[in-house]
């Protein structure tokens, strides 16, 4: 294994909530802690073909069969070696290490007395075999056995990317479950937690409505031709987890597939257009909320960087901008990071630290008793 002042070569595994496909972040990875440093090398995603989608989301929506996850575990497992084969050599280069998060099944926060419940698929020893080197994964149940919500788990690594002296930032983002790290200078001031609703109602509400032929409305074309319903809005913004206090994580279980059914089964006459143009000012107005309630009261922001696919989504950003006005918002892209790699890399860090035994789990974001070494290693 590589190390030492060349750092070693590790690749970032990453599938979200909207169950697309995989990202494959390249990154040399040196050093550990203050002193960690992270070098993006080659990034790429590559998508599902679209069976492998709906399989995955009839999983997150628990309508499929312990056979069917079987199946899943180790076709995920195959997808996520292809990926990172390809991004390596794209990259010119060989692995030292995997870090794979693997795809989310099942994420249920915990609530009083009963423990998150987590699941992620994917099997390791695959990508292990394919790539000839040690696989980090199952990043996610240790600290929930430390009494977190095994989420959000990348404020280390913006942390470690993004920290500027004298700023305080916050990185927002926009996947299928918007999150924010309030990234300071020094560790012990930051904290994170799931804003709420991001790209998957949109993602969702498309397929529903174009019977699966399109994932996603693409630079928010639906969005911006319709019309928002306001008091279909001011009813989305009464969601009981929009008012729960962090650390709070969220999901597909909350704001995916059942939760746009619902919101068309209230408003069945609902012109496309407009519902998209609702739904994407709902997933902008909880971000800015969540920034109201539990940010700014807390710390002032010298800017918000923006990251994940809503970052291209005009619409969205344009409502985020007026909504937190006047702090200046703009995206990772625009700070030096390209934010489409952002969480892929996240997972490369945190293998490399967990790799190293180093607990780099961050309690204030996640809710856990201590910090903790977070994966599981397959050698």
């Amino acid at each position: 294994m590589a190390g030492g002042g060349g750092g070693r070569v590790v690749v970032g595994l990453m599938s979200g909530t909207s169950m697309d496909g995989v990202d494959a972040a390249v990154c040399r990875v040196r050093g550990s802690g203050a002193g960690a440093r992270l070098d993006l090398l080659g990034f790429l995603g590559r998508p599902h073909p679209r069976r492998l989608r709906e399989r995955l989301r009839a999983l997150a929506e628990g309508t499929t069969t312990a056979r069917e996850v079987c199946a899943l575990h180790h076709e995920v497992g195959e997808a996520f070696a292809a990926a990172a084969e390809a991004a390596l050599a794209a990259a010119g280069v060989r692995a030292d290490l995997v870090g794979s998060h693997g795809q989310t099944a099942w994420h249920e926060p915990g609530r009083g007395r009963r423990p998150t419940r987590t699941l992620q698929v994917g099997e390791p020893s695959l990508l292990a075999e394919r790539l000839g080197c040690p696989v980090v994964s199952d990043f996610r149940p240790r600290d929930c056995a430390a009494g977190g919500q095994g989420a959000p788990l990348v404020p280390y690594a913006d942390w470690v990317i993004f920290r500027a002296p004298g700023r305080v930032r916050a990185v927002q983002n926009l996947g299928g479950i918007g999150n924010a790290t309030v990234v300071t200078e020094d560790l012990a001031g930051v904290f994170a937690f799931d804003t709420g609703p991001a790209n998957l109602p949109l993602d969702e509400a498309v397929r529903a409505l174009t019977g699966g032929r399109r994932a996603l409305d693409r630079d928010g074309r639906f969005a911006r031709r319709g019309k928002v319903d306001r008091p279909l809005l001011a009813s989305l913004l009464r969601h009981p987890f929009l008012r729960r206090r962090p650390p709070r994580s969220s999901g597909r279980e909350e704001f995916g597939g059942r939760f746009v059914a619902e919101v068309r089964r209230r408003r069945p006459r609902l012109p496309p257009e407009d519902l998209l143009a609702t739904l994407t000012a709902f997933s902008a107005a909880a971000t800015v909320d969540a920034y109201r309630r539990w940010i700014l009261p807390r710390t002032p922001l010298d800017e918000v960087l923006l990251s994940g696919g809503g970052a291209r989504n005009p619409v969205l950003v344009s409502l985020l901008r007026q909504g937190l006005a006047p702090i200046p918002v703009r995206t990772t892209d625009e700070a030096g990071f390209p934010g489409a790699a952002r969480e892929a890399a996240a997972f490369a860090l945190l293998a490399s630290e967990a790799f190293d035994g180093v607990p780099c789990s961050v309690p204030a974001a996640t809710g856990a008793r201590h910090a903790v070494v977070l994966g599981k290693v397959t050698r």
